[in-house]
């Protein structure tokens, strides 16, 4: 029983970690060699790479990019668009300070020779956050691209 247990955990943070793990073009076209078999040399080319270009399709552009993070559709001079919008994050380091009054640390439960009580702590010290930002935005037109932007790397 122990070791089904074990096993069954196992499968579940191996399965977590493979969907943490971060998807790189080489990965998309390993599970998808369908769709790139259809592109053609020259954006297969781009693919691989990680790059697209204006005329792609959003085949082309999902091996090059990945899913998106958020698709928006709307029209323009009566022409349908779609419009993929890719985000990512970015650390942002901070130094905190904290002050504060706790208990323990002279005997049980904060009893013992310097009386009830606790004692005052200092610390602090550098913190990461990550802040979320656009990195990039591909428009398309009739499935394929027509204009895209990406942040600098």
């Amino acid at each position: 029983m122990k070791t089904l247990l074990r096993s069954c955990l196992g499968l579940l943070a191996a399965a977590l970690l493979t969907q943490c793990a971060s998807s790189t073009p080489q990965s998309r076209i390993g599970r998808n060699p369908q769709l790139f078999a259809q592109l053609s040399t020259k954006d297969r080319q781009l693919v691989t790479s990680g790059v697209i270009r204006e005329g792609m399709t959003r085949d082309a552009v999902f091996l090059a990019w990945g899913r998106p993070d958020r698709v928006t559709m709307g029209t323009s001079h009566g022409r349908e668009l779609e419009s993929w919008t890719y985000v990512d994050q970015q650390p942002v380091r901070t130094m905190n300070m904290s002050m504060g009054f706790g208990y323990g640390g002279f005997g049980y439960g904060g009893y013992g020779p310097y009386g009830y009580g606790g004692y005052p702590y200092m610390g602090g010290g550098p913190s990461v956050t990550y802040i979320p930002y656009t990195a990039g935005v591909v428009e398309f037109s009739r499935g394929r691209v027509t204009r895209w932007m990406a942040s600098a790397r």
